[in-house]
This record gives structure tokens, C-alpha cells and sequence, in this order.
């Protein structure tokens, strides 16, 4: 069983597309898998309750049957950061708390597992702790998605030393391209391949801009994920 954190150099860098991608990856690679994402803000209200896209695309390609809140266990409505979206719906947000709450999740065993974060790498949970904290609790390597845009460099640079500082591995990068208007991006895309190769850091792969993707819809998705590999 191999477990990772999956973050992205920022909010909107592709980090759900790219993880409902590796998991269906592992499928297709017979492997099994699971996708857990611990707390997510912007969600609709259903016949079921909330619901929240990101964390749907988790539970659609995981393999089994489990229900939505082994996937997401905490949901929240309002499209904003999520420890300020929990203040308003009255709930107290910790680290020891988010991991409480995961229990059920953590505890699956699937041979590939996937824990996507929300928004960049020190989204915080409450004044002193980030969601950082909880990937650094739980000691998992890390997969960084990069939204390839202008300043995407510094982001990913950036994104990497505090991987580090919190004591963690980086297990792969990939780079996903959400701008498809972005001037040099091949260059910018060079040097992010040779500063990560410097470092020892695998590269997973890159997703060009695909114009109607539909990461519900098995095919659309796999133009994605035969673009991707899991760390070796």
C-alpha cells in the first residue's frame, strides 16, 4: 500500500483533475485505489446533503463502494478558504481534529492511495496550523502539481522548500497547463524539468491544455490519465 499527499502551487492548479487522473491510473493499471480529500469548501446541497465536486471525482474513481463521507468528511458550502468557511458553519477546525475525522479514510487499504489538499501547500486550518500540519502528521510524501502560468516557477519553488521545511519527501511533480494562452511555456516548462531533475524529483508528467475535458466522463478523463504515472 503506498499513500500520498497531493498539493498544488495554488488554488485552480488542476490538483482534483490530476488526482481523479492517477487514481483512475491505477485502475487501469490493475491496481486498487482510493481517494481521500479531508475537508473541502464550495459545495451544493443535495437530496444526500452537501456535496462537493472535487471530492464526487474521489469517490467515482476509488475503487469499492464507499459512501461520499469516506471520501470528504468534512463539507462545507461557501466557495472560500476553508478555516474561514468552518468558523462560519460553527465548526472548530484543528489538525487533531481533521485527522478524527479522516479515520475512516485513512484506514482503507487500497494498494495506491491519494489525499488531496485544498488550494496551495499553507492553507490553514485555524490561526496556527495549515493543512501542511496534517499532511506532515500522517508523514506522506508529496505530490506537487504545478499550474503552468505566469509565475508558476517561483510558486513551484517556493512550494518545494516548505515541503521540506515540514520534514517531507517529494515524491513527483506534474506540470498541468491551465493557461493555455501562456506566453513561453515551453521555456518555463524547460527549467522547471531541469530544477526538478537537479533535485531528484520525478517527473509524473505533463497534461496539455485540453479544451472540454469532463473529468466525470471515464474517456474524457483518460486523455489525462495516460498522460500520468504514480511515483515509481
Amino acid at each position: 500500500m503506498k499513500r500520498y499527499f497531493l498539493t498544488g502551487t495554488d488554488t485552480d492548479a488542476g490538483k482534483t483533475l490530476i488526482s481523479a487522473a492517477l487514481l483512475q491510473r491505477a485502475v487501469l493499471d490493475g491496481h486498487t485505489s482510493f481517494g481521500l480529500k479531508p475537508i473541502a469548501s464550495g459545495s451544493d446541497q443535495t437530496d444526500s446533503g452537501l456535496r462537493n465536486r472535487d471530492a464526487l471525482l474521489h469517490q467515482k474513481y476509488s475503487s469499492g463502494n464507499l459512501t461520499y463521507e469516506v471520501h470528504n468528511p468534512i463539507t462545507l458550502k461557501p466557495a472560500i478558504a476553508p478555516h474561514i468557511a468552518a468558523k462560519e458553519a460553527g465548526l472548530s477546525l484543528t489538525c487533531s481534529s481533521l485527522i478524527e475525522a479522516c479515520e475512516n479514510g485513512l484506514t482503507q487499504t487500497a494498494d495506491l492511495q491519494l489525499i488531496e489538499g485544498a488550494g496551495g501547500w499553507l492553507v490553514p486550518l485555524n490561526d496556527t496550523e495549515t493543512l501542511a500540519d496534517f499532511a506532515a502528521s500522517q508523514n506522506l510524501p508529496v505530490i506537487l502539481v504545478i499550474g503552468l502560468k505566469l509565475g508558476c516557477i517561483n510558486h513551484a519553488c517556493l512550494t518545494v522548500e516548505a515541503i521540506r521545511q515540514c520534514g517531507l519527501t517529494i515524491a513527483g511533480w506534474v506540470a498541468n497547463s491551465i493557461d493555455p494562452d501562456m506566453e513561453a511555456q515551453q521555456e518555463n516548462l524547460r527549467y522547471l524539468t531541469q530544477w526538478f531533475h537537479q533535485r531528484g524529483i520525478q517527473h509524473l508528467g505533463t497534461v496539455p491544455h485540453i479544451r472540454g475535458i469532463d473529468p466525470f466522463d471515464e474517456e474524457s478523463l483518460k486523455q489525462v490519465s495516460d498522460r500520468l504515472q504514480w511515483p515509481d
